[in-house]
């Protein structure tokens, strides 16, 4: 298909959420050109600059699609975008905090300025954190709800339409811990459980629109989450030394298997399936608590 360039002014007024340009250029002030021909999808990344997310991201690039990767981090999003071009994607760097109130409509309007369309969202942006039904404050409950799943159900809202447009797709990322009980991450828990039901109402919702909604549920993942939830070093190393006891496979899961999934769920060839969510977990939701 032909060209059809883009442009936009990445220091333009509004709210600040748009705050780094794609890579190679220096000011906030500069025009982008955005050229995007022969893209198979056009898909948002949340959490885009590290773990299940950057994974995600890259994966989409490897089979050629533009991808607005977001995240908190400029420097971790260069990354990202530099890698998912160097698969043969399309890339750019979209700063923001997906808990703001302006975020989704800023994040779903750099979309589709740069690609006409959209063709998927993952929402993949997420926090854990320990606590009991007795130690866990009102702060940190919030912070969780609004980060895994009021989030989720902002950017879903808000790209609906679009994805309507295009008959697209959505894969939330939510956990093992969505299906089962866990001690000792009650806020993580509920707000993955939360994250599942909304998967599954969304699904009923925009079925007859033609967009499928779909989850998928990761047991123990090799990411940085448990150690920027504060776990050190040594602690972590022992979770996942225990992680071959829990999981029926022997082992902890990486980020790359997820992301597989999470493609393959974004994609025509999952074109039949919708309000699932799908255990990605070395069979650990077939086992008892321990």
């Amino acid at each position: 298909m032909g060209q059809k360039p883009f442009r936009y002014d990445v220091g333009d007024s509004g709210p600040d959420l748009l705050t780094r340009s794609p890579a190679g250029l220096s000011s906030r002030r500069d025009t982008v050109l955005v050229v995007l021909q022969g893209v198979m999808q056009s898909v948002i990344v949340t959490g885009a600059s590290s773990g299940i997310g950057r994974a995600t991201a890259v994966r989409f690039g490897r089979d050629g699609a533009a991808v607005l990767a977001v995240a908190r981090d400029p420097r971790a999003l260069d990354d990202v975008c530099a890698a998912i071009e160097q698969e043969g994607g399309r890339a750019i760097p979209c700063v923001a905090d997906v808990t703001s109130a302006e975020a989704p409509a800023a994040i779903l309007r750099a979309a589709l300025d740069a690609f006409r369309g959209l063709s998927a969202l993952v929402n993949a942006a997420g926090i854990i954190a320990s606590g009991t039904i007795e130690s866990t404050a009102d702060e940190a409950w919030d912070q969780m709800i609004d980060v895994n799943l009021r989030a989720s159900f902002r950017m879903m809202r808000a790209a609906a339409p679009a994805l309507t447009d295009s008959r697209g797709a959505i894969v939330n990322v939510s956990s093992v811990t969505g299906l089962r009980a866990f001690p000792g991450v009650l806020a993580y828990c509920v707000s993955k459980a939360g994250v599942d039901q909304l998967t599954r109402c969304a699904a009923l919702e925009l079925a007859a629109k033609g967009v499928r909604v779909n989850a998928v549920n990761p047991g123990v993942v090799v990411t940085n989450l448990h150690r920027r939830s504060g776990m050190a070093e040594d602690n972590y190393a022992a979770f996942l030394e225990h992680s071959k006891e829990t999981h029926p496979l022997g082992r902890a899961g990486t980020a790359d298997e997820i992301a597989e999934l999470i493609a393959f769920l974004a994609s025509e060839r999952a074109g039949w399936i919708t309000g699932e969510t799908i255990s990605i977990d070395g069979g650990r939701h077939l086992t008892c608590a321990r």
